[in-house]
C-alpha cells in the first residue's frame, strides 16, 4: 500500500480510542471515533445528533470522514464546519465539494487529533467513487464501509455494476476476520431474512438471526459486525455457495449453469424486491 507523506505523521498507534454509535434518521448510524477529548465523525448525514453527542461526551471535533456523496451521509457537514473548521477527508471521485483532503485507493493518513492511521480502499458499486476506511493496528482492526457492506447484506447498485460491487466486497472480505465492520444502517434483520431464504441450511446464519433478533428486541444495535461473521453468513460474500446458486435457480432468478458473476447480479436483483 502506498502512503501519502503529506497526509501521514509519525505518530505512535493509539490503543485508547473508542467508537460511539450515533443513531440518525430512521435507521442510519453515524460514527464518532474519539479518545475522550478529540473526535472524528464518519458520514455525518445529520449535524444535530453529532453536536449533541459531542457536547454530552465533552468532545471537540477534529476531522470529518466521508465515504460517498449521498445526502444521508454528508448532509450535516456544512453545519458542523460552521462550529468546527476541520479538514474533510473523502473520496476524490465522488463529487463532494466539501472534501478538503481527497483520497484514493492505497492512500493512508493520520486523523488529526487522534493519532489514528487509516488506509483507504476504493469500493465502487453503491456509488462509483465510494471509499472505505480501514484501521490495521494489530489486534484493533476497524472498517468504516458506508453503504458497501452491510451486516448480512450489501448496498444497492445506484451507480456501479454488479461486477464492481462483487469485486469491492471481495476486497473487504479479504480483511482479517476480527475486523469490526462499522456500516451505516440498521438493516440487519431484513438482510438476514433474505439470507435465510437463499441459504436456509446455514446453521451459523440461523444462530445469527437468533442473536441479532434478541439485540433488536432489546433496542440494541446489531453493528458493528465482523468480517469473520460476514464471511459465514452474508449471502453477498457467499454467492458462489452451491445452496445459494440452487436457490437462485429454483426461484427462477438464474439459469442453470450460469457464470458466477451472473449469480451475484441475480442475488442483488432478488434482494431489491424481496
Amino acid at each position: 500500500m502506498q502512503t501519502r507523506p503529506e497526509l501521514t505523521g509519525n505518530i505512535a498507534a493509539r490503543n485508547d480510542l473508542s467508537v460511539l454509535t450515533v443513531p440518525a434518521f430512521k435507521d442510519n448510524y453515524l460514527w464518532l471515533i474519539h479518545d475522550g477529548r478529540h473526535a472524528a465523525v464518519v458520514d455525518p448525514g445529520d449535524s444535530s445528533p453529532i453536536l449533541a453527542s459531542l457536547e454530552e461526551h465533552g468532545l471537540t471535533l477534529t476531522a470529518i470522514l466521508l465515504t460517498h456523496h449521498h445526502a444521508d451521509h454528508i448532509g450535516g457537514v456544512p453545519a458542523l464546519l460552521k462550529r468546527f473548521p476541520v479538514p474533510v477527508f473523502g473520496p476524490r471521485n465522488d463529487g463532494i465539494d466539501a472534501v478538503t483532503d481527497p483520497l484514493d485507493e492505497g492512500d493512508s493518513f493520520t486523523v488529526p487529533g487522534l493519532g489514528l492511521e487509516l488506509a483507504v480502499l476504493e469500493v465502487p458499486g453503491h456509488t462509483l467513487g465510494h471509499i472505505a476506511y480501514v484501521r490495521k493496528t494489530p489486534g484493533l482492526h476497524w472498517l468504516f464501509c458506508g453503504d458497501t457492506l452491510f451486516a448480512g447484506g450489501c448496498g444497492r447498485l445506484f451507480e456501479g455494476t454488479p461486477a464492481q460491487m462483487a469485486a469491492s466486497l471481495e476486497k473487504l472480505a479479504a480483511l482479517p476476520e476480527d475486523t469490526e465492520v462499522y456500516c451505516a444502517h440498521e438493516y440487519t434483520l431484513s438482510n438476514l431474512r433474505f439470507a435465510l431464504a437463499v441459504e436456509p441450511a446455514n446453521e451459523a446464519l440461523a444462530l445469527r438471526m437468533r442473536d441479532e433478533s434478541a439485540k433488536r428486541a432489546a433496542h440494541l444495535p446489531t453493528v458493528p459486525s465482523s468480517i469473520g461473521l460476514e464471511r459465514r453468513t452474508n449471502p453477498f460474500l457467499r454467492y458462489r455457495e452451491p445452496e445459494i446458486v440452487a436457490s437462485l435457480v429454483a426461484a427462477g432468478k438464474l439459469r442453470d449453469g450460469a457464470a458466477q458473476g451472473e449469480a451475484f447480479a441475480a442475488l442483488r436483483e432478488w434482494k431489491n424486491v424481496f
